[in-house]
């Protein structure tokens, strides 16, 4: 069985920036992206005006416009090799974002074990439950403990904003990834970077200072 479990957020943590604009970049309309990025963080528009507009902009994307706009976003380094990393381990990496799906799921290509986002789909009907929230972090952390068979004092997550919050709140070993002060001020150690593997060797100094060898 896994001995320990990995927690990834996306957007800010292993993506310099957001999915919603690194998609509407790539599919010429950025100004779309940064408007409804900065109308939802001022709280002038819900989750569902966002959704709408993001599907409006990825409307007529293919698989393989979705592929290249994942290849080519602001990505850290060492993504890959720090999944290989905790597969080589015999651990498990999974990443729990509030970005569509889609998106977040391409990263199981890269090592993650499991991937999960918001109920985003192109072409379908739109929920207003779509975004996949906070809470929702910790039941799926707590579910994946459980189905591994993991305690929690073997488990670290790495955030960066207000959606980590609960998550950091409850388990012992967090990482902040070029944060919030907010989720700084509750992680138990902090990195500014751009290479997710320093960050990874941060969390795994927290797992050997907590779990006996």
């Amino acid at each position: 069985m896994p001995t320990r479990l990995h927690v990834f957020d996306m957007d800010g943590t292993l993506l310099n920036g957001a999915a919603a604009l690194e998609l509407s970049t790539f599919f010429g309309r950025r100004d779309v992206g940064l408007e409804i990025e900065q109308l939802w963080h001022a709280g002038q528009i819900t989750d569902f005006d966002f959704w709408s507009t993001l599907l409006e902009v990825c409307a007529h994307a293919t698989e393989d416009d979705l592929d290249a706009a994942f290849e080519q976003a602001a990505w850290l380094d060492g993504i890959t090799d720090t999944f290989d990393d905790i597969r080589r381990r015999g651990e498990i990496a999974i990443v729990i974002s509030q970005s569509p799906a889609f998106f977040v799921q391409r990263l199981r290509n890269w090592g993650a074990h499991e991937a999960y986002g918001s109920d985003v789909v192109i072409g379908q009907t739109l929920s207003e439950e779509a975004t996949l929230s906070p809470q929702a972090k910790v039941h799926i952390t707590r579910d994946a403990l459980e189905r591994y068979d993991i305690e929690p004092a073997d488990c670290v997550a790495y955030g960066d904003s207000s959606s980590d919050v609960e998550l950091f709140g409850w388990l012992p070993n967090t990482v902040a990834v070029n944060a919030s002060p907010l989720v700084s001020e509750l992680a138990a150690v902090q990195y500014q970077g751009n290479d997710l593997r320093q960050a990874y060797a941060l969390g795994r100094k927290l797992l050997s200072a907590s779990t006996p060898s």
